[in-house]
């Protein structure tokens, strides 16, 4: 039975405005349907003998793949929090080193959240061809059938048979540039690396343990001082801090003598930047993609995704426009990797829009934050039935909650009361409160914030049943 290992790591920076630090693409609905990219990448196992999937992501995202999880009906698979990134070599080492703790050895399928394949029944005959490979200790990569020149990927030069339908890996090579990939295109020997995998846990191990002792190491102690908290695996942050970073790729790929390679023709794509998404979209007589409220006029072979408003275009070619409640982005389809860039300066400028939406999920809900000023926020909260925000105060801000629907159940210092639709309370300054939902609909709420620092990290949390500090 395979294994899957869901790497749901990365910031997707070249898909701003839409992804952001705290939402980033592989917890977006990007393709034609509605499923984010993270809940098609399990999805399209199905028909697959696999065990649960194991999925990795960063530590401050747990609750938004716990959510999507759950949303799939699979409450039960174990989530492995990073505290911090150190690359895909040792993200790989700490779930396979959970998958044999029980004694077990599984194949592991080693898949990326935030890739599009378009093709499932092909990409089943991939994994079906690479499966005895990977049970008879091969390490497989499957490189993709390229269907252009592209810079933007690294190649996979196909080396002598092996099996039934696997080659050997008679090299790996860097992104080349646009001469070099038409010359790999045009040999028939070179594939995509597509950042797929299979190998049994224990082989992977065995060599990383021979090329990368150091990464193993770390990663051995962070799991051995770490903890589970429900289907949330806790490694130790101060050892897995110190490990090293690298890639599956240079860590052990590169150097191992058992790399095979399996073809994969199956419509895949990294979506990889917006253009990359107009490519795999689909699209109307005129090359037009258009997601949301949108009213092209004159234009083609353009992208225009909508979040919040109406958005008109006239009489343009070959852009990308992106509208969110908080950014707008505007680029030719040419340029939409230097995205990256603007990314950048938002970070090295100290701003936020980079970091999350105006809209910030929460495990407990959600919030909008609709307007805000000198000494006042308003927000537009929504808080899921039976969930309860943590028991806290501020120093420096006092609310106001005005009930939209639902009823609260609401702790004001000493007392507890119910507030229903269009009643409203106030929670001064200083003083410990909670909001809960004891309903069976949503809880739709305002609340108007005013005070001297209105920022996050003014709270103090005394009780929270979602283990933040």
């Amino acid at each position: 039975m395979l294994a899957p290992i869901i790497m749901a790591g990365g910031s997707g920076s070249r898909l701003w405005p839409l992804s952001r630090q705290l939402n980033p693409k592989q917890f977006l609905a990007l393709g034609d349907d509605q499923w984010s990219m993270l809940q098609a990448t399990i999805a399209r196992l199905q028909g697959l003998e696999t065990a649960l999937p194991r999925l990795i992501c960063n530590e401050e995202h747990r609750f938004l793949a716990a959510e999507q999880l759950r949303r799939l009906g699979l409450e039960e698979a174990n989530i492995l929090l990073e505290p911090v990134g150190r690359n895909t070599a040792p993200a790989i080492a700490l779930a396979a080193l959970q998958a044999v703790a029980d004694g077990e050895d599984p194949v592991l399928l080693v898949l990326a959240a935030d890739h599009l394949i378009q093709q499932v029944e092909s990409f089943h005959t991939a994994i079906g061809t690479a499966l005895p490979l990977a049970s008879d200790g091969k390490l497989v990569t499957f490189g993709i059938v390229p269907s252009h020149a592209e810079t933007g990927y690294g190649y996979i030069e196909q080396g002598a048979a092996v099996g039934e339908g696997g080659f050997s890996v008679a090299r790996f090579v860097e992104k080349p540039d646009l001469a070099t990939a038409g010359g790999y295109v045009a040999s028939g020997r070179f594939f995509w690396n597509s950042g797929i995998f299979m190998f049994r846990a224990s082989r992977y191990l065995e060599e990383l343990e021979r090329f990368r002792p150091d990464i193993l190491a770390a990663c051995r102690a962070a799991l051995a001082g770490g903890s589970q908290d429900i289907h949330f695996t806790r490694v130790d942050a101060a050892a897995f801090s110190t490990c090293p970073e690298d890639s599956i790729d240079y860590a052990v790929m590169e150097k191992t003598a058992d790399a095979v390679m399996v073809p994969l023709n199956a419509g895949w794509s990294d979506v990889g930047s917006w253009s990359a998404l107009w490519d795999v979209s689909t699209k109307d007589e005129y090359g037009n993609v258009f997601k949301g409220d949108v009213i092209g006029q004159a234009t083609c072979n353009t992208f225009v995704h909508a979040d919040s408003r109406m958005v008109a275009t006239v009489g343009v070619e070959n852009l990308v426009v992106v509208e969110t409640p908080d950014a707008v982005l505007v680029a030719h389809k040419d340029k939409v990797q230097d995205v990256k860039g603007i990314v950048e300066r938002l970070k090295a400028e100290g701003r936020q829009e980079h970091i999350s939406h105006r809209e910030v999920h929460r495990p407990w809900g959600m919030y909008d934050s609709v307007d805000n000023g000198h000494r006042y926020q308003v927000k537009r909260i929504t808080v899921k039935p039976g969930a309860k925000l943590s028991v806290q105060m501020h120093h420096h801000r006092a609310e106001h909650w005005i009930v939209v629907s639902g009823t609260a159940r609401v702790t004001n210092g000493d007392k507890t009361y119910l507030v229903t639709e269009n009643q409203s309370t106030y929670i001064p300054i200083g003083q410990v409160h909670a909001l809960e939902n004891p309903g069976v609909i949503p809880l739709e709420l305002i609340e108007v914030q005013s005070g001297s620092y209105l920022g996050d990290d003014d709270i103090v949390r005394f009780e929270d049943k979602y283990g933040r500090a």
